[in-house]
């Protein structure tokens, strides 16, 4: 019995030293929006207030533009997902992004609500605060999910859609990230707040391209640190926590503005059977799928990408 004891002290002062080794070695405190804004929030980014939150979005392109192109961009993610898109489109389209609640450099709610209709607000109070009464909407992954969910809500603010690997019915993953995961389990939320692996941060990226190669190291860079801006990962957390994704599905097909659906192919977080049901559910949609491409096909290869939106913008 007491050789037993000895063992099981002996593996239980094991296992606590590698925690503690895990803990010294990805130790990962929280940084305030001063220490980031230099890096990632230069010209043109600005900070507005909107519906009680000082959000970090970017303004650029023709301001006499009519309809303004809105992007939205996914879990994990900033307005940076959209920068080749933006270069593209900036010089004969107003383009606007923002980091939503709880992402990027926007940082957490202060009412700690992560709700998808929150985020579908928080789109409408930019719109009014801005002055645009009409735009064209785009979203990958969670932020397709507000994309379609501010056009079913306001459908007279919204020209037209485009949905990029867009969050709508009930999840059925191939792979999901690992940091995904971990974020669920309640047990790891101290760790998760205070410790980012950027071996996970790769592995999370590596997950969502259909071809990891592509993912650079100023991605990597860029979500460790906008993932230690303060109170972001426990915004992350209960994000998770407040999540009803699919919802509102039954209510797609009631959409009936002109509809772009672009996916990647090597989705397998949210696999392309999403995007033809997507087509099948929305009268008129347009359905274009890259082949080798993964689930945020707007930054993995936004040159060819970018081709088949301003087709969808100006089909003449």
């Amino acid at each position: 019995m007491a050789t037993t004891a000895i063992i099981i002290a002996g593996v239980l002062a094991f296992l606590l030293l590698l925690i503690v080794a895990f803990i010294a070695a990805n130790w990962a405190p929280e940084r305030s929006l001063a220490e980031l804004r230099g890096r990632w929030a230069p010209a043109p980014s600005l900070f507005v207030d909107v519906a009680g939150l000082n959000v970090h979005m970017r303004d650029e392109g023709p301001a006499d533009d009519p309809t303004p192109v809105v992007l939205l961009h996914g879990t994990g993610s900033s307005l940076h997902a959209w920068d080749g898109w933006v270069e593209a489109l900036k010089e004969t389209r107003r383009v606007i992004r923002f980091d939503l609640p709880g992402f990027g450099l926007t940082g957490p709610s202060p009412a700690r609500i992560y709700t998808l209709d929150n985020d579908a607000r928080v789109v409408i109070a930019l719109l009014d605060r801005l002055a645009i009464k009409r735009c064209v909407i785009g979203g990958n992954s969670l932020g397709g999910a507000v994309a379609w969910r501010t056009a079913l809500a306001h459908p007279c603010r919204v020209e037209k859609l485009i949905l990029v690997d867009a969050v709508g019915y009930p999840d059925h993953s191939i792979s999901i990230p690992i940091g995904y995961r971990l974020a669920q389990m309640p047990a790891l939320t101290w760790l998760l707040k205070n410790t980012l692996p950027r071996s996970l941060v790769k592995q999370g990226l590596h997950n969502i391209f259909g071809d990891p190669k592509r993912v650079t190291r100023e991605m990597i860079d860029r979500a460790v640190d906008l993932n230690q801006r303060e109170g972001n990962r426990q915004a992350l957390v209960e994000r998770l926590r407040q999540r009803r994704p699919s919802a509102l599905c039954k209510r797609i097909p009631e959409l009936t503005v002109p509809t772009l659906i672009l996916w990647g192919g090597r989705d397998r977080l949210i696999p392309p059977d999403d995007a033809k049901r997507f087509h099948r559910d929305i009268a008129g949609s347009t359905l274009v799928i890259f082949d080798d491409l993964g689930h945020a096909p707007e930054e993995e290869d936004p040159v060819r990408t970018v081709e088949a939106v301003k087709r969808f913008l100006d089909p003449a």
